[in-house]
């Protein structure tokens, strides 16, 4: 009998391992020249995606009111993270304790960041540290409208729940909570994946798998069109 259990959990631990969830189909076409470019940029183990500004404005909603806020800058960084771990710059080493605490301790308060970027990432990130994904017009929407869905909102606006001295990043306060379980890989795979990206949940606790599922679709993206 015991044999049978954990035979029946080695093939539930496969399972998830194995499990992807795949992108909407019918968010891919898009009239050609009307893909909206944007990037996922990994610093070895959290992932941001860089989104232009003028397209993220021009939905109108709560995040356009956010992003039109920032500083000058024609693209924006967005992340996810635990409200205290993300927002602390301070050295690593004296932040150990309170990365513990995020990681173990469930419900963790999370916050979006928004950060107004000057430089066009295609050329200031290295291609290793880069993913350059074309997206229909839908497809960006719908990334979109899973980023403002994050939000904690207040009277139907975004609320800043942090800022750091001296950044020009926005924190904006989320009503998800941070976990071992909801990493922000997990939440970018997330983003990605209401944008007709495929994803595999339970490999995205690395960022170097939000890179693997982008760059993958990318490919994809290429084989049809062709180039």
């Amino acid at each position: 009998m015991r044999g049978v259990a954990f035979a029946a959990l080695l093939g539930l631990i496969a399972a998830l391992l194995t499990w992807t969830r795949p992108g909407d189909p019918a968010l891919a076409s898009s009239p050609p020249g009307e893909g909206v470019v944007l990037h996922i940029l990994d610093n070895g183990f959290h992932t941001d995606i860089a989104l232009p500004r003028a397209r993220l404005e021009a939905r109108g909603g709560p995040l356009a009111e956010a992003v039109s806020a920032l500083g000058p800058g024609d693209w924006v960084l967005t992340g996810w993270g635990d409200a205290r771990f993300y927002v602390d710059q301070r050295p690593i080493h004296h932040r150990l304790p309170d990365g513990a605490r995020a990681f173990l301790r469930p419900g963790n308060p999370s916050v979006v960041m928004l950060t107004p970027y000057g430089r066009d990432p295609a050329l200031a990130w290295s291609d290793e540290r880069r993913q350059s994904l074309t997206l229909s017009p839908r497809a960006f929407d719908a990334m979109a409208d899973r980023i403002e869905a994050s939000l904690a909102l207040e009277d139907g606006r975004a609320r800043i729940a942090a800022r750091r001295p001296g950044d020009e990043a926005v924190f904006l306060a989320s009503h998800e909570t941070f976990s071992v379980l909801r990493l922000c890989n997990h939440w970018s795979a997330g983003v990605l994946n209401a944008g007709g990206v495929p994803v595999r949940p339970a490999h995205a606790f690395f960022s170097a798998e939000v890179m693997g599922a982008a760059r993958r679709a990318s490919e994809l993206d290429r084989t049809a069109s062709g180039d």
